[in-house]
């Protein structure tokens, strides 16, 4: 991509990576850049460090949760769980579906629907932001609470929260479906290892067991998204997917002399002149002095790892320790990779490289394994057609309609010349008079509808149970719906299959390379359920995979 001109959304712009990214972009003259924190005040001071840097671009300012909905995303997370209201907001839009509600809430998707980015670079540490809200302590207590019987809902609303998959999953949805609707080009994840580059044998921890499960979630997690990334990068409608996975310290942002501060606040300064008893030290009364300001020294300031004396930096960064990569360096892996220029740090590109994906030989066994199928059931005179194994059961659910349309109409055009009423009246025709085929849609757990949709045929398990007020509503979700406007979505869909076959005849004169689709469905030759469902799947929902 040639960074001239473009708009890049920086989220964690004001973080020690996030400043570094925008300076080495800002080289490369964009029209403007925007710069995403968590709090105001950040942000803005973002801003005006990077003014030296800016020449003709400008550069914009946003603020708030971006993993929270927009009424919510300027509140503390503390404000948040005490308020019933917020935690029911967060909760729906976390647990439930995604819907164009919980979209438009998004402050994620409101940033980049009002910026329209042509990249983004995302430096939030998302692994720490998920994992540090604990969900072990939270978990130990829920369980105190519930067995001294004061467990309320509040207490397993607030729990929830911490849950960590579904958070990421669906800060992962509104992502990509962000960045689709925006058109952005290229997003690129500055992700983490969570343990420095070091394994099981991290000495570092905040006096747990050694590695700590906190900090074992913080790399579960990171691992997670690194693994939904990849799946993004297969997505047809997504945009580059790229992350760049540091393994190791990253440092530096300054050296100085000065107030010390920890999670976002001054340490105070204090003192004990002398010893007391230890029983007197530990039982809740203060022993100390309060000096009346605040711990000062020499420091180096690592960014969201906070400030480190002498020794602890050089403690971290020895050689066999974390050791350390500079934001620098980083940065220029991310611009790199934006400019089409490969690095050979993209995880994503890593995986697609090093993953097993189809070979030759499972595509020459796939016929035989085909022809046995047929050939024993052939043997039994009967087809199996689906068990409701490979879900979800909308999948069974099209195989069985697919089948039945194929068992009245003996061809693709035939079945595209039929009439709605019709059609359906025959096929129902089949499930009366085949009891085994009647039996076999019952028994995997999917009702049958009649064409008038006033009966159904059920067995004793529904996967898809009917919903209240309407129970038919879930007939498109994994029942055999014989209604003729359900039928009728299957003609025209052979018509489709017919109107594409023509096209190929008529370039066939001069489409006759390998990049005609040879295995496309013949009008002439009977209704193949699975291939019917896997139109199905390529073409209306544009489930076709692109990456082998």
């Amino acid at each position: 991509m040639e960074l001239r001109d473009t708009t890049v959304v920086l989220l964690g712009g004001s973080g020690l990576v996030g400043h570094a990214v925008a300076r080495r972009l800002l080289e490369k003259a964009p029209r403007r850049i925007v710069l995403v924190s968590l709090y105001e005040h950040e942000v803005r001071d973002a801003a005006r460090a990077l003014e030296p840097y800016r020449r003709d671009a400008t550069i914009d300012v946003e603020w708030g949760n971006v993993f929270a909905p927009e009424p919510v995303a300027r509140l503390d997370r503390g404000a948040v769980l005490a308020n019933p209201a917020h935690r029911a907001l967060v909760l729906d839009d976390l647990l439930g579906d995604l819907t164009e509600a919980v979209l438009h809430r998004s402050l994620l998707v409101q940033v980049l629907m009002r910026h329209r980015p042509d990249a983004v670079v995302d430096s939030i540490n998302t692994a720490t932001a998920f994992a540090y809200q604990d969900i072990f302590q939270s978990a130990r207590t829920m369980l105190e609470r519930a067995r001294a019987g004061t467990l309320d809902a509040a207490a397993v609303e607030g729990h929830v929260l911490t849950l960590t998959m579904p958070q990421l999953i669906r800060h992962t949805q509104l992502m990509h479906e962000g960045l689709r609707r925006a058109g952005v080009r290229a997003y690129v994840k500055i992700g983490t290892s969570g343990t420095g580059g070091m394994g099981f044998n991290i000495p570092y921890t905040h006096s747990e067991e050694r590695p700590s499960r906190t900090l074992l979630t913080k790399s579960a997690v990171a691992g997670a998204q690194t693994l939904l990334l990849f799946l993004m990068g297969r997505t047809p409608d997504a945009p580059a997917t790229i992350e760049v996975k540091p393994t190791a310290t990253i440092a530096w942002r300054e050296i100085g002399i000065g107030e010390v501060w920890r999670r976002g606040k001054p340490i105070p300064l204090v003192d004990c002149p002398e010893p007391v008893p230890t029983a007197r030290a530990f039982d809740g009364t203060p022993v100390w002095r309060d000096m009346g300001k605040h711990l000062e020294g020499v420091f180096i300031n690592t960014g969201e790892n906070g400030l480190f004396a002498r020794d602890e930096f050089a403690t971290v960064t020895a050689l066999g320790q974390m050791e350390f990569i500079t934001p620098e360096e980083v940065a220029d892996y991310v611009v790199l990779e934006l400019e089409g220029r490969p690095t050979g740090r993209d995880v994503i590109a890593a995986l697609d490289s090093a993953t097993a994906g189809p070979t030759y030989r499972a595509g020459v066994l796939r016929a035989a394994a085909l022809e046995r199928l047929d050939a024993l059931e052939r043997e039994r005179h009967e087809r199996s057609v689906a068990y409701e194994m490979l879900g979800p059961p909308r999948l069974t659910k099209m195989l069985y309609e697919a089948y039945l349309c194929g068992r009245v109409a003996p061809s693709v055009r035939a079945l595209a010349a039929f009439e709605p009423h019709a059609l359906a009246e025959q096929a129902h025709e089949v499930v009366r008079r085949d009891a085994g085929l009647r039996a076999r849609i019952l028994s995997v757990g999917l009702p049958i509808v009649t064409p008038d949709g006033g009966c159904v045929y059920r067995g004793a398990s529904v996967i898809v149970p009917p919903e209240a007020g309407d129970p038919l509503a879930a007939a498109a979700r994994g029942w055999v719906d014989l209604r003729p406007a359900q039928l009728g979505l299957w003609i025209r869909r052979a018509g489709e299959m017919v109107a594409r076959a023509e096209q190929r005849r008529r370039n066939a004169p001069r489409d006759s390379g390998s990049d005609v689709d040879w295995t496309a469905i013949d009008p002439d030759r009977g209704v193949d359920p699975a291939a019917f469902e896997t139109w199905v799947f390529r073409f209306e929902d544009l489930g076709e995979r692109i990456k082998r």
